[in-house]
C-alpha cells in the first residue's frame, strides 16, 4: 500500500463561485467529501435570495447538491452535516426544508447559532460526504447496544 493520499478539487458552475475568497467549493481526498460551507446565494448573481431563512435554507442545499452532483454523488452519500444559524430559533424552519433534501437514512448532523454569517446570511451548511455505492445497513431493533463511559 503506497499510502497516498489522491486530492481531488470539485467545482460546479451551477454552485456559486468562492469569489475572492481563498476556498474550493468542495475537496475530494480518496473517497471522501468535504464540501465548504455553503450559503443561499444564486449562482449567477452571487447575491442572497431573498425570502429570509427558509429561502436561504433551500437554495444552500440546492448548491450543496449541484457540488455533489459534481464529485459524482447525491445527498444519500453525505455522513455529516454541520448548520450554523444566525438565529437558533430558526431551527425548525431549517429542518422542514432539510427534510426536502435528506429524506431517509439521515446523515448524523449538528446545528449552531453564531454570532454573523457571510453576506449577512442567515445559514450556512456544510458537509462531508462518502463518495461511491452505498449499501445501507439498518441496526437491528434486538441488537444489544454497548454503552461506554
Amino acid at each position: 500500500m503506497s499510502g497516498k493520499v489522491v486530492r481531488e478539487l470539485i467545482h460546479s458552475d451551477k454552485a456559486p463561485k468562492a469569489g475572492t475568497f481563498p476556498l474550493s467549493q468542495a475537496v475530494r481526498a480518496n473517497d471522501t467529501l468535504y464540501i465548504s460551507g455553503s450559503l443561499g446565494l444564486i449562482p449567477e448573481t452571487g447575491e442572497m435570495v431573498t425570502g429570509g431563512v427558509e429561502a436561504e435554507c433551500r437554495q444552500a442545499l440546492t448548491n450543496m447538491g449541484h457540488v455533489l452532483e459534481a464529485a459524482g454523488g447525491t445527498f444519500n452519500n453525505v455522513v455529516k452535516v454541520t448548520v450554523l444559524l444566525a438565529d437558533i430559533n430558526d431551527f425548525a424552519v431549517m429542518n422542514n426544508v432539510y427534510k426536502e433534501f435528506f429524506t431517509k437514512n439521515y446523515p448524523a448532523r449538528a446545528a449552531y447559532q453564531v454570532a454573523n454569517l457571510p453576506k449577512s446570511g442567515r445559514i450556512e451548511i456544510e458537509a462531508i460526504a462518502v463518495l461511491g455505492e452505498i449499501e445501507e445497513k439498518q441496526e437491528s431493533p434486538n441488537r444489544k447496544r454497548k454503552h461506554h463511559i
